[in-house]
């Protein structure tokens, strides 16, 4: 029977099929820790049922990944889909744009969704979507406690495997309990004081929105570092940047201090937003930084 991880804990892996649309808890042959293979959230995979009752079963085969990430540790992922709230709480533009750099340098595509649009009562939606919609993403603003929007993500997230990103306190599993009707994941409150969330989700798991169509909901983070990048390759992870670094005089430009630079040229002209040059400029002197030590 052919199946899919969607949950690794302690050694035991639950995998769903689509066959008969139950999920059956797995352990992992031997064979796999000797060719050092590690079964991730995301294989698919052969199984045998060893108790059809209790839905027990072996892993027997790893079939080839088509994607593997890093952080999370998943497989067999499509896109992205970070998510920030528009206000309570602010999103930081910074922790929003290293998502983004953490995804472009794994070459996932990404979705950039922006929650809480009814509540939304200065319009800073539609600036953070302008934002983004002109670096390149796929760009929406939605709303889980109203469901403005959510078909449309729906929509984007058809047929594909989605990995979930961004902060917590944002929504996260607000929105995720509106594209799956079978299931309601523990959500968190805001914390009135300080705005900041609670981590509500303590593992990565696999949820099946329909037939081929998942979604990976991870951990939270707060902030993240750039971990593995060198300053001179952080301009390729901005991809409004490309269309305009054919106009700098200097071969390796950094677009911060060259004399004549096509990127800032187009910041200037307003080709490219500011606030994404301002973060690239602060990040490129985070990893100027770090090569001192």
């Amino acid at each position: 029977m052919v199946g899919k991880i969607i949950k690794g804990i302690a050694g035991f892996y639950y995998v769903f099929t689509s066959e008969t649309g139950l999920v059956y808890e797995c352990k992992a042959k031997g064979v796999f820790r000797k060719d050092h293979r590690k079964p991730l959230v995301g294989d698919d995979v052969e199984l045998e049922v060893l108790d059809e009752a209790k839905s027990l079963g072996n892993i027997t085969e790893l079939y080839p990944r088509k994607s593997e990430l890093i952080r999370p540790a998943v497989a067999n992922v499509d896109q992205a889909l970070v998510i920030f709230a528009i206000t309570r709480p602010q999103p930081s533009l910074n922790l929003l744009d290293r998502f983004l750099i953490m995804m472009e340098q794994q070459k996932l595509p990404c979705i950039v969704c922006f929650n809480k649009v009814d509540i939304d009562e200065e319009d800073c939606g539609q600036t953070y979507e302008r934002i983004y919609a002109a670096a390149g993403y796929r760009t929406l603003t939605v709303s889980a406690r109203t469901q403005v929007g959510v078909e449309k993500l729906r929509g984007l997230l058809a047929g594909k495997t989605t990995t979930v990103a961004g902060p917590s306190g944002v929504g996260k599993s607000s929105l995720i309990n509106c594209l799956q009707s079978d299931r309601v994941m523990e959500t968190g409150n805001i914390s009135e004081k300080v705005e900041r969330g609670k981590h509500t989700t303590r593992h990565s798991e696999l949820l099946t929105l329909s037939d081929n169509t998942f979604i990976l909901d991870t951990p939270g983070f707060s902030s993240l570092e750039l971990f593995d990048l060198e300053k001179e390759e952080l301009w390729r992870c901005y991809p409004e940047f490309a269309a305009y670094e054919k106009y700098c005089k200097f071969g390796g430009c950094s677009h911060i201090h060259e004399p004549v630079c096509g990127v800032r040229e187009a910041v200037e002209k307003g080709q490219i937003e500011r606030v994404r040059y301002d973060n690239y400029r602060l990040l490129y002197e985070e990893l100027k930084g770090k090569e001192k030590y």
